[in-house]
């Protein structure tokens, strides 16, 4: 498939409906499996440098003395820095192609995963979770539309979905490697540094799997029709990164980015909020519950019933709907809270507990955690698909930053029960964003936003400065 991308794409011009009608026919091969694997080492990096910090925080904190917004500030820096860097780099990728983009943020991941393995104080462990969270913020928007832009119309749900799914392995890889070290008898001083620095592994691996990997074709297509090339004069280069405020101006994409970054914020605060909250929440069900076992407990609900969530959103998205699997993701998160939030007992009895809190793990993978990462990739012109995926990943991390800073204080000030009830409002919020939010789950990208004017015809009107009205794209049905 590569070659025959090659081909279609040449140095100066191309049809982007050709490119397009193509990309959508094309059965899914080799090419869509390696670009599924070498966006996902990317994004099990960020999935396990994000999710490793709250084991690395408990250690951290008895270690150093941190207080409690100290600990916040550990937890949450890489969270901030992801709000900013998917603003920004997903406007670059816009701007002057993905394919740099792609490259730069796996570079940056792997100074932030060195700088922290050898930080040697608080402020210094900040910092270093903050660079790290510049890169993972921008992996969101380039990870996501580079396999959305490769993918054919009727898989695409899957195959970006695949890639997402990596962070399920973060998931799991993340306390299993807490759990190996701790039960070998490494030192927490070093257990915690360890978790840190092998964060940069595979963030090499990402930096030279993606160096070989082609520019998006459609971006490449869309550049070569508007004559874009790499720029040189300064206002150039600030002409192209201001063009966000086109995006904001346009009165129906407002609405896409209400609907995509606010459903991400809502589901994000109750998402984030919870899990690297987990061993607090953990703790305030079971007191004496000591590290190991609230590790275990975790990596037990992530493989119980997280990871069968990630894999039947993958398999079945595209046939029920990317928007109304959101729908009912945020309705069950919501329900199961609010049950969690009304009956004491569920929330003192672990067994209980994890039951219920595993089914809610189960439809925020089967729902929301999976399309709110999906439906930016697709809803979005190519001009400015990075750009609203990025504005919106930043929005949810802006979201989940808010989650890990007010869950332990709202379990502190309402209660465990309390937090959940809010969690409960928050999923149901998600539900009202997602209102906005048209589905596109089968239809080719071009569909959703047609090209305005089609390349001329050297030889019919338009041709020789004559005016070309566009071609009409009628959308085609899709039964779901």
């Amino acid at each position: 498939m590569g070659q025959v991308l090659a081909d279609l794409i040449g140095p100066e011009q191309a049809d982007r409906r050709l490119v397009a009608e193509a990309l959508d026919a094309a059965r899914v091969g080799r090419f869509h499996h390696r670009a599924v694997i070498v966006s996902g080492v990317g994004f099990f990096t960020d999935a396990y440098d994000l999710f490793v910090i709250g084991t690395v925080a408990a250690m951290v904190t008895t270690q150093w003395h941190l207080s409690t917004t100290e600990t916040s500030w550990v937890t949450g820096s890489a969270i901030l820095a992801a709000f900013i860097g998917a603003f920004v780099f997903g406007r670059l990728a816009d701007a002057f192609g993905r394919k740099v983009v792609y490259v730069s943020v796996a570079a940056i991941m792997i100074v932030g995963a060195l700088a922290g393995a050898f930080a040697q104080n608080f402020i210094w462990l900040v910092v270093a979770r903050f660079v790290l969270g510049l890169g993972i913020g921008g992996d969101y928007p380039v990870s996501a539309v580079m396999m959305s832009e490769y993918a054919n119309r009727d898989d695409r749900g899957r195959l970006v979905g695949l890639v997402f799914s990596m962070q399920a392995l973060g998931l799991i890889v993340g306390p299993l490697v807490g759990l190996i070290l701790l039960g070998s008898g490494v030192a927490d001083d070093l257990t915690w540094r360890l978790l840190l620095g092998f964060g940069a592994i595979p963030a090499a691996a990402a930096i030279y799997l993606r160096s070989r990997m082609p520019e998006s074709p459609r971006y490449k297509a869309w550049a070569a029709e508007h004559g874009r090339r790499a720029p040189r004069a300064p206002g150039e280069i600030r002409a192209r990164i201001g063009g966000l405020r086109s995006l904001v101006a346009n009165r129906r994409l407002t609405m896409l980015l209400v609907g995509t970054a606010g459903s991400w914020f809502f589901f994000d605060y109750a998402y984030y909020g919870n899990t690297l909250s987990l061993p607090v929440i953990l703790k305030g069900v079971d007191p004496s519950a000591s590290t190991i076992t609230k590790l275990a407990l975790s990596l037990a609900m992530f493989v119980a019933f997280a990871v069968p969530g990630y894999l039947l959103a993958v398999w079945r998205m595209d046939r029920i709907g990317h928007r109304r699997l959101q729908f009912i993701g945020f309705a069950v998160m919501a329900v199961i809270f609010a049950v969690l939030a009304a009956v004491a007992q569920l929330t003192s009895v672990v067994g209980l507990f994890v039951a219920f809190f595993g089914v809610s793990y189960f439809f925020i993978e089967f729902g929301p955690n999976t399309t709110t990462f999906v439906l930016p990739s697709e809803v979005f012109p190519v001009e400015a698909r990075t750009t609203g995926h990025g504005a919106s990943a930043g929005i949810g991390k802006l979201g989940a930053f808010a989650g890990v800073f007010l869950v332990p204080q709202l379990q502190s000030a309402i209660g465990l029960r309390g937090m959940l009830a809010v969690a409960a409002g928050a999923s149901v919020v998600g539900i009202l964003t997602t209102v906005l939010l048209p589905e596109p789950a089968r239809m080719s990208l071009e569909e959703l936003h047609p090209p305005a004017v089609p390349p001329l015809d050297p030889t019919g009107p338009g041709a020789n400065g004559a005016s070309a009205a566009p071609a009409p794209v009628e959308p085609t049905a899709i039964a779901h």
